[in-house]
């Protein structure tokens, strides 16, 4: 498959309008409120989060992507309408309504989002006031500010738009996304908001997308914390003009790899605007009995405070590393263990090769990007996660997140 990249965003894509305005949910005037429209409809997957305490933003997608029809997405930042109760619920509907009635639309085929503070209510008469402008801006050239419009610790707007040939045809997806901190496996770990051109089956719509977020953004950590507002939604409005895809097919397997190419692309922008990073590390866990194990393992290693720690430090401390290995509940033989920094060995069947490796070991962590592999065994699991660093700036940054 030959990917190409490309700009544009969500609106990359054939038939996606976007737009990001300033509604007055945040103070100043940044962009705070989002919009991503088909001009045709089409089907809606999804994942959410898991977290018990989930925002009426997540319940309101969850009831909707049972129906799988899908043609805008409303999304704002600033407020996270979870722990509001009767009326939190009466909001995210009410948001629904305001964007399906200016866009004339069925509310179903509408869905909100929400992120911010916890326990607030959101600021409904300003949102009244802010959807009719918000509409009239939608264009080809709005991804930018809806990308903007979805943000609140992140320092960066995170987008990407990749294409590829399916029988024949061009077939593009965009996405957008948000995620700095409270960034950590448990379906989706912040929002993220794709658009495709593609016809293809909701059934294999909602394939393609699962099991694309299980290699991709549920494999990231920067803090280990779960969001009560996880999202991510795929639009696709079949406008490429691909016959059908279905699940299983030569053209879904193409159109899977395309989309885990735009997730995994935006997956790891989040990792590098983790609130506080300065680092970024791919754990690869092998020689498991199953896949399944060795990911416990490699999210056991990627949310250990003290291998996040020694990484900010840059200290080669790998008796951390293997010290998370083994408190993950996972059986192997100590004496298997085999662990590298890039391509340098420092512990060979379970036993230190010795000051030069580790020396080595620490001009590699000087890096802002690199590997670390820990084999077990000759089993055939295998697994990779991406983490970060835990910064004194991510302490200053959560200390007064409110205030």
């Amino acid at each position: 498959m030959n990917v190409k990249k490309i700009k544009g965003g969500v609106t990359a894509p054939t038939g996606f309008l976007a737009a990001g305005i300033h509604g007055g949910i945040k103070p100043a005037s940044l962009p705070d409120l989002a919009l991503i429209a088909s001009t045709y409809p089409g089907f809606m997957a999804g994942m959410l989060t898991q977290n018990r305490i989930a925002s009426h933003s997540v319940i309101l997608c969850h009831r909707q992507l049972k129906k799988h029809i899908g043609q805008a997405i409303i999304v704002n930042s600033g407020n996270a309408n979870a722990l509001t109760g009767a009326q939190g619920m009466a909001d995210a509907l009410e948001m629904r309504k305001l964007a399906a009635t200016a866009l004339r639309l069925p509310a179903g085929s509408v869905f909100v989002g929400s992120t911010g503070v916890i326990g607030r209510p959101l600021p409904m008469p300003a949102i009244r006031e802010a959807v009719p402008p918000l509409i009239r801006r939608l264009s080809r050239s709005g991804h930018k500010l809806a990308a903007q419009a979805i943000m609140t610790t992140d320092t960066r707007s995170k987008e990407v738009a990749v294409q590829a040939e399916i029988e024949g045809r061009l077939v593009t997806i965009g996405g957008m996304a948000k995620g700095s901190g409270m960034i950590h496996p448990d379906m989706a770990t912040m929002l993220a908001y794709l658009t495709t051109d593609a016809a293809i089956a909701p059934r294999a719509l909602q394939a393609a997308l699962t099991q694309t977020v299980n290699e991709t953004f549920n494999c990231i950590s920067v803090d280990g914390d779960t969001s009560t507002n996880d999202t991510v939604l795929c639009l696709a409005n079949g406008r490429a003009g691909n016959s059908t895809i279905q699940v299983g097919t030569p053209q879904w397997i193409t159109f899977s790899a395309l989309l885990h190419e735009a997730c995994l692309s935006l997956a790891l922008q989040i990792c590098r605007d983790g609130e506080g990073c300065t680092k970024i590390v791919e754990i690869i866990v092998r020689g498991t009995r199953s896949n399944r194990e060795a990911k416990k393992i490699a999210q056991t290693i990627a949310t250990s405070p003290l291998v996040k720690t020694a990484v900010f430090g840059e200290d080669p401390n790998w008796g951390r590393i293997v010290a998370a290995a083994g408190r993950a509940g996972v059986k192997f033989n100590p004496a298997r263990i085999g662990l590298t920094f890039d391509k340098t060995r420092v512990v060979h069947h379970g036993q230190p090769i010795g000051d030069r490796a580790d020396n080595q070991a620490q001009r590699i962590m000087r890096k802002k990007q690199y590997v670390m592999t820990l084999s077990l065994g000759n089993h055939p699991g295998c697994a990779r996660v991406w983490t970060t660093d835990l910064t004194y700036e991510y302490v200053r940054i959560n200390a007064s997140y409110t205030t």
